[in-house]
């Protein structure tokens, strides 16, 4: 991925200056001030042995990479300024929130379908409080990092992220974390329909199944819905990053 950032060039939103990212299908430029970080369910449940995800029969034996360049892109947001947002999935120990047999989420959720197969499992998986719903430990949000739960795939539903983001005049989300074919997608589509542009720092996702559906997610996204690129993009954009700009913002 390459990409030289032209003279006057604006962000995707129009905003003169700003960073060019190398992305696919092609470059785009950000504004940190105007973006968000997004690292999406870094959860013992979906990270860790002994975690739901494990338990359910997904493997996730590659994930310390991942959770290394989550934390890389992480430490690179903080040094630009760009907010940080954590999101972590789950419900309450009840399952409450889970939605019940009346909710397509009771039937398609394979947490609560792992626990109805496996009983002893109950109040323990993805519910909060407990180890599986944390945080992995290399993984911590910092002063000025915002922690959203969610009870859905997407970030944005039944979340104040929305509102937040429009409130710090945030349009351009950048997605590190799990699953890339789930949560990190069905947040990034989402985000789409309402204006916000996405991007996945793809070697900081892992997908919830065989490598196909990352490939096949990443393809979709970058097709559809946003552009794809990497932590080491990222890194070298903001490394870059021109120190003024000839044009007074938007």
């Amino acid at each position: 991925m390459q990409g030289d950032a032209p003279a006057g060039y604006r962000d995707a939103a129009g905003r003169s200056g700003g960073m060019l990212l190398p992305a696919r299908p092609e470059p785009i430029a950000f504004d940190p001030a105007a973006s968000a970080l997004i690292v999406v369910d870094m959860q013992n449940a979906y990270a860790t042995k002994g975690g739901y995800l494990d338990l359910a029969g997904f493997d996730v034996s590659a994930t310390a990479p991942i959770i290394e360049r989550c934390a890389d892109a992480v430490a690179l947001a903080r040094a630009a300024a760009i907010q940080v947002i954590w999101f972590q999935n789950g419900w309450d120990a009840d399952y409450v929130e889970a939605g019940g047999p009346g909710s397509p989420n009771w039937h398609k959720s394979n947490a609560l379908k792992t626990m109805r197969k496996r009983p002893e499992m109950s109040q323990r998986l993805l519910a909060k409080g407990t180890w599986d719903y944390a945080l992995v430990d290399a993984l911590k949000p910092g002063p000025g990092d915002i922690v959203l739960p969610k009870p859905r795939y997407s970030g944005f539903y039944n979340t104040a992220l929305d509102s937040m983001l429009r409130a710090r005049g945030i349009r351009t989300l950048i997605f590190t974390g799990i699953a890339t074919n789930v949560c990190v997608e069905s947040t990034l589509r989402d985000g789409f329909f309402l204006e916000y542009f996405g991007i996945v720092l793809a070697d900081a996702t892992h997908q919830a199944g065989p490598p196909s559906l990352q490939e096949g997610a990443l393809l979709n996204i970058e097709t559809f819905f946003g552009w794809v690129s990497d932590v080491g993009a990222f890194a070298a954009a903001l490394a870059s990053a021109p120190s003024t700009s000839s044009e007074s913002p938007r």
